[in-house]
């Protein structure tokens, strides 16, 4: 384990681009932060940036949850856009993190601000289809993550603790047969989680100093500890070159785990 990065401003969302360039945001400055060769070069777009992820085309999208929106960065021209803002006629609830399907549709947390309030709800969108809630994970919905085939989601919600599986239907975006796939336990609960490519599910548990990973029974494998309390997401490097990444956030470090395993791609 070595740390890339340190003194960074609650880091969270890491996600490889197409190139291998590794992006992640910084909550506290408002910042997309890239990761290359050693060099940190951060770009600026307000707001309070947290979940990222690259769609087939090559454009970041990230959820603001100071702006309540979701929003696209562009790395060629530099500029962002504003996609979504509102569900129906209401304001997104802080969005969180989000994920793309097998079909390119856009799928995305909205936690709300209270663990326990039970206001929080996902929901997916495409331009043709529009906008759909699901609020089958009431309490703090917030990483989200397909499995190997893109037809299971998994989504934790962190006030529960708990990690859900169901079928996802990317034709009528329906979430089928949700079942709890595990307890993390830990002092807050599941934050970020990304899949290897063996089928392991890597949890960021937020409070524990540690990321948990689980096999495919939702067992508990193994756990990864870390130096500081509160790691909020993680990646794997799908080249193997940085193997886990993990953004931590009370020490502010980006952190890599050596592996030979690598992500879904």
């Amino acid at each position: 384990m070595s740390v890339l990065l340190e003194n960074l401003q609650f880091p969270e969302g890491p996600a490889f681009d197409s190139k291998g360039t590794l992006w992640f945001v910084e909550q506290q400055n408002g910042s997309l932060s890239e990761y290359s060769d050693g060099e940190l070069k951060r770009h600026i777009v307000g707001g309070r940036p947290n979940g990222i992820a690259f769609n087939r085309e090559g454009l970041l999208w990230f959820c603001d949850s100071l702006r309540n929106e979701i929003r696209t960065y562009d790395p060629v021209s530099d500029s962002t856009k504003t996609v979504i803002s509102h569900l129906g006629s209401e304001t997104l609830n802080l969005p969180n993190d989000l994920a793309f399907d097998a079909q390119g549709n856009l799928l995305f947390t909205c936690s709300g601000k209270e663990l326990h309030k039970g206001d929080g709800y996902f929901c997916a969108w495409s331009p043709t289809k529009g906008l759909v809630k699901i609020d089958s994970v009431p309490f703090y919905p917030n990483g989200l993550a397909f499995d190997q085939d893109k037809t299971v989601l998994y989504v934790a919600e962190t006030g529960t603790k708990h990690i859900w599986k169901g079928q996802w239907d990317s034709e009528d975006f329906t979430w089928k047969n949700p079942e709890i796939f595990t307890n993390t336990g830990g002092p807050i609960g599941p934050d970020g989680i990304a899949f290897d490519e063996e089928g392991l599910l890597y949890v960021a548990v937020f409070g524990s100093s540690k990321v948990h990973v689980y096999q495919q029974n939702g067992k508990l494998h193994r756990e990864i500890n870390l130096p500081g309390a509160n790691p909020t997401n993680c990646a794997f490097d799908p080249y193997g070159r940085l193997g886990l990444v993990i953004t931590e956030a009370e020490k502010g470090q980006l952190i890599s785990y050596k592996t030979t395993l690598r992500g879904i791609l």
